[in-house]
């Protein structure tokens, strides 16, 4: 990239410098690898510098949006007897909004995509969780294409390992599910790896293959500690297949999309709408 051929620019010219000056072996090998590792860092300082406006821009948006999210459930809340299902709308259609802003934004950062490796992969590990959001599996599918040694997004959350699994399940790749899942699941220790344990078992499920679920379920109820294993442990070990379920995962595992989340009921108030006490 560009911080880096700058940088050996700068140590050559450096080199030579000292060369033709006749200074020692020594003093020439060092000051030309702190010439190198001194440019490399002060590059990399002031493009992340300017960096920092554009991913400020981006936060400063989704929190924005998602702030105004959370105000209009309040006031839904605090207001009883309303209609469930078009508030339920209403926070799709600004969850799409806020997430097609998001991508919108992340055109500021492609100019320092030349500067920096981790760049492009940072760029492509957001557009993967909007897109995915979107429900826009082509586009996923296509970043995902890209997976490699220091290209395509960067697997270092839980969630993002979670979709790339969840979409080698989509495209009956059982094998890359697993080979995801066992190549990941020991950089999350502890409860960070629940939901890969949750899909991995899950799938294992829907496959058809409920023994291995239940080993695996096994293990991730003494790694983690959750109580849906505790729970889909004794439902395998009984025959009680049907009964598996992540619903305990929450949020994290309906984001998915593999499973619809529960319709939530709408409380009907008692009496007449004039007077709650039915008098």
């Amino acid at each position: 990239m560009l911080s880096l051929l700058i940088s050996a620019l700068v140590a050559t010219a450096l080199a030579s410098a000292l060369i033709a000056s006749q200074f020692s072996a020594g003093t020439t090998v060092f000051y030309t690898i702190a010439g190198f590792a001194g440019t490399f860092f002060l590059v990399g300082f002031l493009v992340r510098k300017k960096m920092s406006k554009a991913q400020g821009a981006l936060q400063e948006s989704m929190q924005a949006a998602q702030g105004r999210m959370q105000r209009k459930v309040q006031q839904f809340q605090n207001k009883p007897g309303g209609n469930v299902k078009q508030i339920q709308r209403e926070l799709e259609m600004d969850q799409k909004v806020m997430v097609k802003r998001g991508l919108e934004l992340t055109k500021g950062l492609e100019p320092f995509r030349k500067w920096s490796l981790l760049t492009g992969r940072q760029i492509a590990t957001m557009r993967l969780q909007f897109y995915y959001q979107l429900k826009d599996f082509d586009k996923v599918d296509e970043i995902l294409g890209t997976c490699g040694f220091l290209r395509g997004p960067m697997m270092l959350e839980p969630v993002a390992v979670a979709m790339r699994m969840a979409r080698c399940y989509k495209n009956d790749d059982l094998a890359g599910a697993k080979k995801v899942f066992k190549r990941k699941i020991i950089w999350f220790r502890g409860d960070r790896g629940t939901l890969l344990y949750g899909l991995m078992s899950w799938i294992y499920v829907k496959v058809g293959e409920p023994d291995e679920a239940r080993q695996l379920v096994l293990k991730a109820k003494e790694a983690t500690g959750a109580d849906t294993f505790s729970r889909n442990w004794e439902h395998l070990s009984n025959d009680r297949v049907k009964s598996f379920s992540n619903a305990g995962l929450g949020d994290e595992w309906y984001s998915l999309g593999l499973e619809n989340p529960p319709v939530v009921k709408q409380q009907r108030m008692r009496g007449n709408g004039r007077n709650p006490r039915g008098f």
